[in-house]
């Protein structure tokens, strides 16, 4: 088995914090912070925040390059957030539970392929991978699969959460 790609894993995980915190805020600036809907939102998006800040001071500590397109996650993840807000309470819970369905897979992917390499980044991503299976699970709670066109609209966010990883890691 070959070394795992740390800065790599780095760069990406960092990047889709990130990215998770501007969904939550476009969300947010639909739904506004009195809805039903926002609440668990809210607390969704502090712990996403939370994530972000650990993967800074990781990025800082190891000397990690972020991505360069974070200024095109800003906006998308904005955009994408907003727009499923728009849709519905119940859209915004699909985009969550489709993302977090992907990032739980990113993450067990690189929890095995760290093995016992880096006990302290795999640390951090499995409990991060946690508080993702809970946000997920939150939103299928909250009604994401209520969402109309449920299935295509969780499909395309599962692709495009796929590609923004993919593109992540290396740009």
């Amino acid at each position: 088995m070959s070394e795992p790609d740390v800065t790599s894993m780095i760069r990406v995980d960092q990047a889709g914090e990130f990215g998770a915190t501007r969904i939550y805020a476009g969300q947010i600036a639909v739904l506004g912070t009195r809805s039903d809907a926002a609440r668990p939102i809210a607390r969704m998006a502090a712990q996403e925040e939370r994530h972000r800040q650990v993967f800074d001071r990781i990025v800082a500590e190891r000397g990690v390059r972020p991505t360069l397109l974070a200024p095109l996650w800003d906006k998308a993840g904005f955009l994408l957030g907003a727009a499923t807000a728009l849709i519905s309470p119940e859209a915004a819970m699909a985009c969550t539970a489709a993302i977090e369905t992907e990032i739980d897979r990113h993450y067990a992917e690189q929890l095995e392929q760290l093995g016992t390499s880096d006990p302290e980044l795999s640390a951090t991503i499995a409990e991060f991978q946690a508080e993702e299976i809970e946000h997920r699970a939150t939103a299928i709670a909250e009604g994401a699969e209520r969402a109309p066109g449920y299935p295509i609209l969780s499909a395309a966010i599962r692709l495009g959460c796929r590609a923004a990883i993919g593109l992540s890691k290396r740009i």
